[in-house]
């Protein structure tokens, strides 16, 4: 450690000043070679004399003048390799034919004249090992002094346990340089903890100029989101990267790692604390029983798998169309039963596709399930749009033939995953979803006159966070690859949930169902799109580039609406929702068709289907969803196609 600390100092001096070392140095070599030179002459040990005195004199003399003129102190440390060991034998050959000239050839009275030949021997080795010492002692830390100085400087925010736990992490770290520490309690500030000074969040703008900071990582676990998005719009304002630890109980386990920092993930920004699950809504429907989940390879399917596995299933049927998207959660969820010691849980993955009304059947005779979640459809606007047909073949016709047979075999509860797009849609998709809806209403009405046992019901939600589509991943995305993030309307407004919330509160709100209920899920304050693309491109330390900011680093591009896509989505279609026993979860009341009028409507639209008449379609839409009101021409491929050729 001294050693190391002794080199720190040397290499931090000034250049002058090394220089001035470096000749002390070789002048003191001068002088112990000198002394070894009359050593070995006399084979024995002499004091130091007169004679000692002028030949070192000389010596020096000589040695300095030489080496100024061969350049050996203008870059100490350049010279390591084959052209320092050249330089150094030139250097020295010139001072022995001079030295050797002096000493031996003239002589000087009482210095042997052997010492003229004996000391450039023993100087050049001498220099020869003081440069490769400095070399191998210097060198390596010298280098790794200038590489950590283009490493990323990082302050901590959270001086707390988690903070100084990161910190100790991070002391050694190739990757980067932590320099200091931020926390909010004014009692700290000008502290040092563990070598790091502790600083005022408000210097936070001047400490990254004047600190070169690149990043900022978030040690503060246990804070909740309202205090987290104002300590994030304060590191917003200084355009650097931000990362973050996971909440507390993730924590729980252990210390804090290095590994446990993760990019800020967008939910960071949004909303609202999500309100714990209760476990008895949580296990009402689910805890020792046959759940089934339609799609449950999709975003929010795989989701409401993960929460159903916590519950406690006696066995879990993941019924997916897509053999990759089952083979992928049916293998994470193994091998979180087997992490959890949970294998008493039978999951069983099959491939079938909702519209077969035989398979499901077969499905559901078989495991004869308590529950089932019905999260399969096509939800993507545009694509929707584009292929309209099966859009409705899939989120209608799929719906229903679930339902149908659902009641067929005497499930419990049927739950349909809704969104807030089926409320006065303007697209295809939208209208499909608000059609399953009063599929599932009339049914339930129906079923309920019938004296039949399954329980109806469906959960209207917003956009969820990270899921397939999302905007989230491909602004991540975008802005990793340099820009531009592209924004459809500058004015467009989303509704945003986690997933797990989402999926927690879907089947919350599945187990208040009494009958075709319509339940409408608090999704917190609509989100303006433009913003959130600034505050992922401000934390993520670059900068938007704009008229205002023309040097930005990313670029927004506003390509326009897609088909069918609207500025602002709704939740109710109506104005009177009523509360419930959550604080999350509302009861909406729609209207709706009976089942008898609605199974005549849709036989006929099944026929315009088949033929792939959209213009048909989109009419017989507007008759049945009240509020449809088409946004654009039709764009469906193969109805245009063909209208080219006709």
């Amino acid at each position: 450690m001294l050693i190391r600390k002794i080199a720190n100092f040397l290499i931090a001096l000034p250049r002058p000043v090394k220089r001035i070392v470096a000749v002390a140095v070789d002048g003191a070599l001068c002088v112990l070679t000198v002394w070894a030179a009359f050593d070995l002459r006399f084979d024995a040990w002499t004091p130091w004399s007169s004679a000692h005195a002028v030949a070192s004199l000389v010596s020096f003399a000589l040695a300095v003048t030489i080496f100024i003129g061969f350049g050996l102190y203008r870059a100490i440390f350049r010279y390591a390799g084959l052209p320092a060991l050249i330089t150094v034998l030139k250097a020295i050959g010139a001072y022995s034919v001079l030295y050797a000239m002096v000493m031996t050839v003239i002589s000087v009275p009482g210095i042997p004249r052997t010492v003229g030949l004996l000391q450039p021997l023993l100087l050049l080795i001498a220099i020869t090992l003081s440069r490769v010492a400095a070399r191998v002692w210097l060198g390596g830390i010298y280098k790794g002094i200038l590489s950590r100085q283009n490493l990323p400087r990082v302050l901590i925010y959270g001086a707390g346990s988690a903070g100084r736990q990161l910190a100790a992490a991070l002391k050694t770290s190739p990757e980067l340089v932590v320099v200091g520490l931020l926390d909010d309690d004014d009692r700290l500030h000008g502290q040092v903890l563990n070598g790091l000074k502790i600083h005022n969040p408000a210097d936070l703008v001047d400490l990254v100029e004047k600190l070169r900071i690149n990043q900022v990582f978030l040690a503060i676990p246990s804070v909740n989101r309202a205090r987290r998005n104002e300590i994030l719009e304060l590191v917003r304002a200084a355009h650097v990267q931000v990362r973050t630890l996971p909440g507390v109980m993730d924590l729980a386990q252990g210390r804090v790692h290095v590994s446990d920092l993760r990019e800020l993930e967008v939910e960071d920004l949004l909303g609202r604390d999500p309100v714990p699950p209760n476990p008895l809504m949580m296990g009402k429907n689910i805890a020792n029983k046959v759940v089934m989940v339609t799609g449950a390879g999709g975003s929010i399917g795989s989701e409401l798998c993960r929460q159903i596995v916590k519950a406690g299933p006696a066995t879990l049927l993941l019924v997916e169309l897509t053999e990759f998207a089952l083979y992928a959660i049916h293998h994470e969820l193994q091998q979180t039963l087997t992490e959890a010691n949970s294998e008493s849980i039978a999951l069983i993955p099959l491939l079938a596709n909702v519209r077969d009304a035989d398979r499901m059947s077969e499905i559901l005779g078989t495991w004869k399930p308590n529950t089932v979640y019905h999260a399969a459809a096509y939800k993507h606007v545009p694509l929707v749009e584009h292929n309209p047909a099966e859009g409705i073949k899939n989120n209608v016709h799929g719906t229903m033939v679930s339902a149908l047979q659902a009641a067929r075999h005497s499930v419990s509860d049927f739950v349909l995953v809704s969104t807030d797009k089926a409320v006065r849609p303007t697209n295809v998709m939208g209208a499909s979803k608000r059609l399953a809806e009063m599929v599932l209403q009339a049914q339930a009405e129906a079923m309920s006159a019938q004296g039949a046992k399954t329980r109806f019901s469906m959960v209207r939600f917003g956009n969820v966070l990270g899921s397939s589509g999302s905007v989230v991943p491909l602004f991540r995305k975008q802005i990793k690859d340099g820009g531009p993030i592209t924004l459809t309307d500058e004015r467009i407004t989303r509704y945003f949930m986690t997933i797990p919330e989402a999926a927690q509160l879907v089947i919350q709100a599945g187990a208040m169902a009494s009958g075709g209920d319509v339940f409408v899920l608090d999704m917190g304050e609509p989100v303006k799109i433009m913003d959130l693309a600034r505050r992922m491109v401000d934390l993520s330390g670059l900068c938007v580039r704009d008229e205002a900011n023309p040097q930005g680093d990313i670029e927004i591009a506003v390509t326009g609406l897609r088909p069918g896509e609207k500025l602002y989505e709704e939740l109710l279609i109506g104005d009177n929702p009523l509360p419930t026993s959550h604080k999350r979860i509302m009861k909406a009341h729609e209207e709706y068709l009976s089942w008898a009028e609605l199974q005549a409507k849709l036989a006929v639209m099944s026929k315009a289907l088949d033929v792939n008449d959209v213009p048909t379609i989109r009419a017989q839409l507007k008759d049945l969803v009240p509020g449809y009101q088409p946004d654009g021409e039709v764009v469906d491929w193969v109805w245009l196609e063909n209208e080219k050729t006709a």
